[in-house]
């Protein structure tokens, strides 16, 4: 893009006469050199409606120790006095500084609220009860079981945690897959309608990604 802006100064110079200038930033990447914000499910949206509030803050929450410090510098308001209280921290202490920038972020992007909203369902995963009105959610229907059971391929993809059966196929053969933190073993199980007596399950995609599945 250099070469754009020098353009673009050089057209704005040329055209109206003024001195203008052009600024640059440092791309964002993780350590080993990726664009930071994609993902498995191919990007970080600033849209809620493409990733939501929730997945965006938990995207933050979950980022590499080494990248901490920086997205704070890069990403946030804090000054650097404030930052300079995290920068020492390590192991499971540098999580209450992921957990800071995550709300910082998520407040620029999507308002205080929603951020609060987000920091408390989080909260709830790993210091709750493990549910929380404000995580994704999907809503079953009758229709959706057959026979009293849906297969748990199905279920991963109605949630969108799965593009496609086959996809879904690989997660659980791979142990990737737990449901009201009891892992899903075999492709072929199925989750029975009665497992909605409370009103929801929860599924748990790998180390850091949850839904909720209520029965509508």
């Amino acid at each position: 893009q250099w070469s754009n802006i020098l353009g673009g100064i050089d057209l704005i110079r040329k055209k109206q006469g003024k001195q203008v200038y052009g600024m640059t930033f440092t791309l964002l990447t993780t350590s080993d050199g990726r664009k930071m914000g994609k993902t498995e499910k191919g990007a970080v949206w600033l849209d809620p409606a493409k990733t939501s509030t929730f997945d965006f803050f938990q995207y933050w929450r979950n980022i590499e120790d080494s990248s901490v410090i920086k997205c704070m510098k890069m990403l946030t308001f804090m000054s650097l006095e404030e930052i300079a209280k995290y920068e020492g921290l390590q192991g499971k202490d540098l999580n209450r500084a992921k957990e800071v920038l995550a709300y910082e972020i998520t407040k620029i992007v999507h308002g205080e609220e929603e951020a609060s909203k987000a920091l408390e369902a989080a909260r709830a995963l790993f210091t709750g009860p493990g549910v929380s009105d404000d995580m994704p959610t999907t809503t079953l229907s009758a229709q959706d079981f057959t026979d009293g059971a849906i297969n748990a391929m199905d279920l991963l993809v109605k949630t969108s945690l799965a593009p496609s059966k086959s996809e879904a196929r690989r997660l659980i053969s791979q142990g990737g897959v737990s449901i009201d933190d009891v892992k899903v073993s075999d492709f072929t199980e199925s989750l029975p309608i009665d497992s909605f007596e409370k009103g929801y399950v929860i599924i748990k995609k790998g180390k850091k990604i949850y839904h909720k599945v209520v029965l509508g």
